[in-house]
């Protein structure tokens, strides 16, 4: 499977990353998917201790005892959290970050993060103190790169522009474009995209629309009845020959600062078609400019002072 740089770093990750979000708390049957997806060729695994209150990183783990070094591990950090109860709160302060990073590792079973990532963020957090935690984790060994996962513009600009961040994870399909607009800045900024939630729910994917929850109340600023549309252009010009998921995957991997796009799996099934949308043909530049044309290119209108 193809790989790429994360930024400017010496990770390099596969095209395919895998959420860990989706694997469910079967230790056996995630331990099937996690395996699928290592054989298959993706080295790239993404969790976060908020997910299952820290479980999902424990099942990581276990899952990856003898094989820790062929994989890129990511996980997140922000979000404090007591177990067995509901909710959390923000909290990007140092001591709370390297506090939490202790416990990821203990429940990842290593010694050291691939890429530690900031679940979040917003502009009145104090960015600098937040920045000092990570570069203190990564002169420390703790970690080997960080990274935040934000779609807030003045989040971004500021990591960008004070620390030195390798990625930026965000939210990015070609029903939510509005990533599209940063492409150039982070790349100029040596800053590579990980996309997640490529599919949209599901709206881009070979499961019959009237399936889909969030079809019929609208998905950002799409009407249900523009969906219906959407849909019936892609099936109509991809529909004979390729999957839709594959056409949702391509579409992000066809532009140069995006280095994975980061999908979830609860079945093999699902493992097997992830990794067949990202290793099928690429879009050419036609099939790309249809899509945009088909598509609205939409900006962030708020968080951007």
């Amino acid at each position: 499977m193809e790989k790429r740089q994360l930024g400017n770093s010496d990770l390099n990750v596969s095209v395919l990353g895998l959420g860990g979000m989706s694997l469910g708390t079967d230790r056996q049957y995630a331990k099937i998917i996690i395996d699928q997806a290592l054989d298959s060729g993706v080295n790239y695994i993404d969790t976060a201790d908020l997910y299952d209150f820290g479980e999902n990183e424990s099942l990581i783990g276990e899952a990856l005892k003898g094989k820790r070094d062929q994989i890129i591990l990511a996980t997140k950090a922000g979000n404090r959290f007591k177990k067995g109860k509901e909710g959390w709160e923000w909290d990007p302060s140092k001591a709370h970050i390297q506090g939490a990073v202790k416990d990821s590792l203990r429940r990842l079973k290593t010694d050291y993060i691939d890429l530690y990532q900031l679940h979040g963020g917003t502009i009145d957090d104090s960015i600098d103190e937040t920045i000092e935690a990570f570069e203190e984790l990564k002169q420390e060994g703790v970690i080997r790169e960080y990274g935040i996962s934000s779609i807030r513009p003045n989040v971004i600009r500021q990591y960008v522009e004070k620390s030195s961040i390798v990625s930026v994870m965000m939210q990015y399909s070609l029903l939510d474009r509005r990533p599209e607009e940063w492409f150039d800045y982070l790349q100029q900024h040596s800053v590579s995209v990980v996309a997640r939630g490529s599919v949209a729910k599901g709206l881009i994917s070979d499961r019959p629309l009237q399936t889909v929850p969030s079809a019929k109340d609208g998905y950002l600023n799409y009407t249900s009845n523009e969906l219906n549309q959407f849909r019936d252009l892609l099936v109509g010009k991809y529909g004979k020959d390729h999957s839709l998921t594959e056409i949702a995957f391509q579409y992000d991997l066809h532009h140069a600062p995006v280095a994975a796009v980061v999908a979830g799996a609860s079945k093999p099934e699902q493992m097997k078609q992830n990794i067949a949308s990202v290793e099928a043909d690429p879009l050419d530049l036609q099939e790309i400019d249809w899509l945009k044309r088909v598509t609205k290119a939409d900006v962030y209108e708020q968080h951007r002072t």
